[in-house]
Order: structure tokens, then sequence, then C-alpha cells
């Protein structure tokens, strides 16, 4: 395990009123792939596709319950909090769903101090979504 000392991360909380729109893939399917964030990702039955202010992409089925609640049908925000860095160089992190690439100034997000399950963002869209918890 690493601390949050050794990985430089701060701790954060989603801004109020910044819900997505989100539908459960509950399809019997071998999964899906698409190009997104500079690389493969990878959906499977069960996993969520997520409409953020605009923005698609799939969040795993374990990830998704861990971080969101639902307040409407259809409509959820995230309720869990998230550590973050800000990237001093450009690189490709892991995610569940496959890899994202960032440039120096993205955030690193992950939703757990142990940094195990993360994404990138811009610094921009990061401080409009997240603020310090």
């Amino acid at each position: 395990m690493v601390s949050r000392m050794e990985t430089g991360l701060s701790h954060y909380k989603r801004r109020a009123g910044t819900p997505v729109i989100a539908v459960q893939m509950n399809l019997e399917t071998q999964g899906l792939t698409y190009q997104k964030w500079g690389g493969t990702q990878r959906a499977h039955s069960g996993d969520w596709i997520v409409n953020n202010n605009g923005e698609c992409y799939t969040v795993s089925a374990d990830s998704f319950a861990a971080t969101y609640s639902e307040v409407a049908p259809g409509q959820y925000i995230k309720t869990g909090d998230v550590w973050a860095r800000q990237a001093s160089e450009d690189g490709a992190t892991p995610t569940k769903e496959g890899a994202t690439a960032y440039k120096a100034g993205d955030m690193l997000v992950f939703n757990d101090p142990d940094a195990q399950d993360g994404y990138a963002m811009s610094l921009e869209k990061f401080q409009s979504l997240y603020e310090p918890a």
C-alpha cells in the first residue's frame, strides 16, 4: 500500500450541483471497446455509460456502485470522495476501462486514497467538478 504522503495526493469532494446522467449496460454482451483519452477503453455487461455534462464514457460496475448515488431516474451524483495530484509530466495512467493519457498540468484523480482506481482530466475540468474535502 502506498501512503498519501508518498503519492502527494490531496483529498477532494464533488461540487454540489454537478450530477451525471447514467445508464447501466445490463445487456447480454461480450463487452465493447472504444477509443477515448488516447487509448482503447473497454466496458462489460453491468458497467455504466455516463454522460458528464456532454462528455460520455464508461465506468466499471464496482467503481460506479462505490462512488455514485441515484438522485432521480437516470440521474446520479458522485458521493465518493477523490484523491488527486497535478501531473508534473506527460504520461498515461491505467484505468479499470483501459488507460488515460494526460499532459503535464492535468490532474491524476483516484477514487481511493491508495491510488488504485484512477483516471486523469484537465485541471480546468477538475476545478469545475471538485473542491477540497
